[in-house]
């Protein structure tokens, strides 16, 4: 029996040190899923051979004591027989600002083994190791198991360099086989995400991965691919070509353009990592310093060719003898490719709705406040004609949400039936080209016409214009190309604009709102000059007493 344990490591919120057991070389182990289960907990020898001959010692109440154990079999032993006071064990860890319990149970285990015994060493694999391990079981040589290792997510590359370095590898095998290993999986996944079944599966990774990189998608594709390498390039949790990937594809970036800002980012925290690995701290640092460095140098040059938009302005900006109108008819349609279609609603909401990103290239220019037209493929089924014309209000400003001039955004609610007698939808009832534009993906042909419609447009030749734009539904469409004009372009207009912009949605309730998250930034941002209200039907009340709609909150301010 040792009186003083070894010094105490932290694995899963536990405590856990290595001991030697009394009279034996034998060892024993633990898994920390079962170990510490408060009713029932199994010990079980490292070996099958014989008998379990050791007492295991306990922390407890911040004594270390040896405990007499009943045994469950030949081979195990049961820590619910422990005496206690209470007949319960647990741990004293703080968690979400609650103590739990008395007493620490602190079991370590740890494989002592009679070379151990023989010793007084035992090497302590991590992670990374014991998957090495794992795939050499099966005879692959060590550059294939460590091109598994980076391939896997979560792992990745910044697992798998250690583990080469361990295995006694040449640096630059390690670093090849790393990066080659870390990209393998991500051109298959960028294709993958494209599968609508898929794509339900990975929701909440999606979601998170969403969250991570948010802030990557502010800013020309230039601006993208930089953010979008350093984010990758930079070796800590939640970051990697696995996430970036899923970026990438949330972004809506070209698969090329994603692809290699991904291979830029990997080979950056390959470099990092062996820098780290070999050199210590102070090593990595200075390799993270240089990235920085660079990533930032590159952000700011971009920053200044976006600073000042103006490559699509009138002379003078407010200038609308220049406005562009039917510059593609329907016997020549202009074909947009897809970058993006996104729901934006929550799942509460009355309907789907969906922002689609369509790239023109910069040949389909256009002014806030105007439609494309977009036909449906196919024919109608009444006389095999092609489909009718639809307008729809173009949802972003001339520089497009990519701030390059080189798309349009569309606000598109999926049409739908409810037939009552079926209780359920009825498909031949559908609308056609909202389901067709809500339905497409990234690189999808969509015929277009126009731009159309100058009775829309801002009048901005007075900056001290004030503008109340009331809105329902996806009827915000235009709304939200006239406040990105106004306050989040940089752009002539929205430097001398110095009025008042008051936006009023009406939605059915709060998963219904669209741009809320854009809304709110331009709220916080410029409080003075723009104000937001909202009317949520089947949430809000009016006056009377009844559903507040779009006009009752409207009243509310009639004085």
């Amino acid at each position: 029996f040792v009186d003083t344990p070894p010094p105490i490591t932290m694995r899963g919120g536990f405590a856990v040190f290595t001991v030697l057991l009394l009279g034996t070389t034998q060892g024993f182990t633990f898994s920390k899923t079962t170990a510490f289960s408060p009713s029932r907990t199994i010990i079980t020898t490292t070996t099958t051979t014989s008998p379990l001959k050791a007492t295991p010692i306990v922390f407890r109440h911040g004594h270390y004591s040896q405990q007499p154990l009943s045994m469950a079999s030949a081979n195990s032993m049961d820590l619910s027989s422990v005496p206690d006071k209470r007949n319960k064990w647990s741990d004293s860890v703080v968690s979400s600002g609650k103590l739990l319990t008395r007493a620490v149970l602190t079991l370590g285990v740890m494989f002592v083994s009679r070379a151990a015994h023989a010793s007084g060493t035992t090497e302590h694999l991590h992670t990374g190791q014991k998957i090495a391990n794992f795939f050499r079981s099966f005879g692959l040589p060590d550059v294939a198991v460590l091109a598994i290792i980076a391939a896997m997510p979560v792992v990745e590359l910044r697992g798998a360099i250690p583990v080469g370095v361990w295995m006694g590898l040449p640096i630059t095998t390690v670093l090849l086989a790393s990066v080659l290993g870390n990209m393998v999986p991500i051109v298959p996944l960028l294709f993958l995400l494209r599968n609508e079944r898929l794509k339900a599966l990975m929701a909440p990774v999606l979601e998170r991965a969403e969250k991570k990189s948010k802030s990557l998608g502010v800013g020309s594709l230039k601006k993208q691919w930089v953010s979008l390498a350093a984010f990758v390039g930079i070796p800590l949790p939640g970051t990697g070509a696995w996430t970036g990937a899923m970026a990438s594809f949330i972004l809506g970036m070209p698969t090329a353009l994603a692809i290699s800002s991904i291979f830029t980012g990997v080979v950056s925290a390959g470099a990092i990592m062996t820098a780290i690995t070999l050199a210590g701290k102070k090593g990595g640092l200075a390799a993270l310093a240089v990235l920085l460095v660079v990533s930032a140098t590159e952000l700011l040059k971009s920053k200044t060719t976006e600073e000042k938009q103006d490559f699509l302005e009138a002379t003078p900006y407010w200038d609308q003898s220049t406005v562009p109108t039917n510059t593609y008819k329907n016997k020549s349609p202009f074909v947009g490719k897809v970058i993006s279609t996104k729901r934006i609603v929550g799942p509460k909401a009355t309907g789907e709705t969906c922002h689609i990103i369509i790239d023109h290239k910069g040949e389909f220019p256009y002014w806030e406040g105007q439609s494309w037209g977009v036909v449906a493929p196919g024919t109608r089924a009444k006389d095999g004609k092609p489909h009718a014309v639809r307008l729809y209000s173009i949802a972003s400003s001339r520089y497009g949400d990519k701030f390059d001039g080189q798309t349009g955004s569309l606000c598109v609610r999926r049409a739908t039936y409810w037939d009552p007698e079926m209780q359920a939808e009825d498909p031949a009832k559908k609308g056609i080209c909202s389901n067709f534009l809500c339905d497409t993906k990234t690189g999808d042909d969509v015929k277009m016409t126009g731009p159309v419609g100058k009775a829309m447009l801002l009048p901005e030749q007075d900056p001290a214009t004030n503008y109340i734009m009331v809105a329902t539904g996806t009827g915000i469409a235009p709304y939200r190309g006239f406040i990105r004009r106004l306050f989040v372009d940089k752009t002539p207009a929205a430097e001398a604009y110095k009025g008042q912009a008051w936006l009023f949605l009406g939605v059915a309730n709060s998963d219904a709102l669209l741009y809320d998250d854009e809304f709110q930034d331009v709220k916080e941002k410029y409080p003075d000059n723009f104000r937001l209200d909202y009317a949520l039907s089947r949430e809000q009340a009016n006056k009377k007493g009844g559903k507040m709609y779009i006009q009752d909150e409207v009243e509310e301010y009639a004085d």
